[in-house]
């Protein structure tokens, strides 16, 4: 029989806290918000250079999503494109940010493709 070594006080892990972390990370000068660095570096919304950020943002976002699905659903792109009736270099440049992509089209991929239903909101 193995023994086992009691410990007589539980480990206890050595740590400032959320609070404390949170905190000094705040406290920090040089820190910036999400949408302070993006209208530092891209200006404020409604410029012209601001507006482009996000439309390719927006179609980046779709790709990413799109790839994660297939991924999870455990198909190639090549099946994709077969169910869904367009071919392998069509869904890999989807997945890699393709500009632009007729509802139409979304809608087969992601439900004849995936097997998905597609769901659409409008945020202001």
């Amino acid at each position: 029989m193995a023994s086992r070594r009691k410990l007589t006080k539980p480990l206890k892990k050595k740590s400032s806290g959320p609070k404390k972390l949170n905190k000094r990370i705040m406290n920090r000068m040089d820190l910036k918000s999400h949408s302070e660095h993006l209208d530092e570096v891209y200006g404020k919304r409604g410029t012209k250079r601001r507006e482009e950020f996000e439309k390719r943002a927006e179609a980046f976002r779709l790709g990413v999503l799109i790839q994660q699905a297939r991924e999870q659903k455990g198909l190639t792109q090549q099946k994709v494109a077969e169910r869904s009736g367009t071919d392998k270099a069509y869904i890999s440049k989807l997945e890699m940010d393709l500009k632009d992509i007729r509802f139409s089209t979304l809608q087969r991929i992601i439900r004849d493709g995936l097997g998905a239903t597609l769901e659409i909101s409008i945020k202001f």
